[in-house]
């Protein structure tokens, strides 16, 4: 039997190489994006695979009941959660329209689409979820020297990453995977978009990016990071987080009380 992988963002950049990869492994698609014109090109493309194109937009309410139906309603392998925007900005410059397109687009479509495949996936016993987050989910504690300022983008891959864990552990055992893969800086349309020339900035190509990220999903790593050399980094930063959620107590601590 066929099987079948849903990506949104899959009209360019790291959701068309996901596309474009899982075409080639077999998968039959459904590809979800705003521009209707380049899912259709996309499809044109790969008279080899079943593909379906769904022109839906994340960032409002409509979209993402759409796609969260089309997730509970289809038989997933593996679900893509991509799709992105940047709007890299200080919190008091950000718009309220760009600040809600963010906040749907990579917290609530992501969970709404989650929510509505991991029930299917476990009665059937087995499917993948892989979300899309970015190692500026770990630059929070980063001081004011750090730019460009982006506490909004920051904060929403920040929460992928939390989410993705605790799913992963709360699918232990069923034969679900869920992971989230974290690139550093990937050559694609998404900072030219924003007016960031990154040119002279060394980038991985989204193809490795994606190599990386299934990869990471076979070797059984939640948290994925294929720029990083040195896993134990982030193993380090896992064991921290754990001992700071162990150390907590019910008595007020002795700093406050000075």
């Amino acid at each position: 039997m066929s099987r079948l992988a849903l990506v949104t963002g899959a009209t360019s950049g790291i959701g068309k190489a996901f596309a474009e990869r899982l075409a080639v492994d077999g998968y039959d698609l459904i590809i979800v994006g705003r521009r209707q014109e380049r899912l259709k090109e996309f499809a044109a493309t790969h008279p080899e695979t079943k593909v379906r194109a769904v022109a839906a937009d994340l960032s409002t309410e409509d979209g993402i009941t759409t796609l969260a139906q089309i997730a509970s309603d289809e038989p997933l392998d593996i679900l893509i959660n991509n799709a992105g925007v940047s709007h890299y900005m200080p919190l008091a410059d950000l718009p309220a329209d760009k600040a809600r397109e963010l906040v749907n687009v990579k917290v609530l479509g992501p969970t709404q689409l989650m929510r509505a495949a991991v029930g299917p996936m476990l009665r059937r016993g087995h499917g993948a979820i892989l979300n899309v987050a970015g190692m500026i989910a770990f630059s929070g504690p980063a001081d004011k020297s750090v730019m460009p300022r982006r506490a909004v983008y920051a904060g929403t891959l920040a929460y992928l990453v939390a989410m993705t864990q605790a799913l992963a552990a709360e699918v232990e055992g069923s034969g679900v995977k869920v992971g989230v893969v974290c690139p550093g800086i990937v050559a694609t349309e998404l900072h030219s978009a924003q007016g960031l020339d990154m040119s002279a900035v060394p980038r991985m190509s989204a193809e490795d990016l994606v190599t990386g990220a299934l990869r990471g999903l076979e070797l059984g790593e939640t948290v994925s990071a294929p720029g990083v050399e040195d896993y134990q980094l982030l193993q380090d930063v896992f064991t921290a987080e754990l001992a700071a959620f162990g150390g907590q107590s019910p008595r007020l601590a002795s700093r406050y009380t000075k």
